[in-house]
């Protein structure tokens, strides 16, 4: 790494791999807790199949949890400002078991 490629102080270099890049789709979020994490499974589910799996499972401390809902409202804000207001659809009760009781 170049002299002037090094983080400075303070700075986190993340890198990100071409498989992980492309991203995976989700439509539904299953979120449980503990007293000391929060599981956030996220699921794609497709009209008339009548199951399916959690894509990616993200699991995560109460502390990082509270700052993922901050940025996240934070940046749904600054979305809604630029392109107007996110429409929430009410969604017809899923018909499948997913097992434990969560929110999306």
């Amino acid at each position: 790494m170049a002299e002037d490629q090094k983080p400075k102080q303070g700075q986190i270099n993340i890198e990100l791999d071409a498989e992980v890049a492309q991203g995976i789709y989700s439509n539904l979020a299953i979120i449980n807790h503990s007293q000391s994490e929060f599981v956030v499974d996220f699921v794609s589910i497709m009209p008339g199949v009548p199951k399916s799996k959690v894509k990616s499972r993200i699991v995560l401390t109460p502390q990082h949890a509270k700052r993922f809902l901050k940025a996240l409202h934070d940046n749904v804000a600054r979305f809604e400002s630029a392109h107007g207001e996110i429409k929430d659809y009410k969604q017809p009760p899923i018909p499948i078991n997913f097992g434990p009781t969560g929110e999306a």
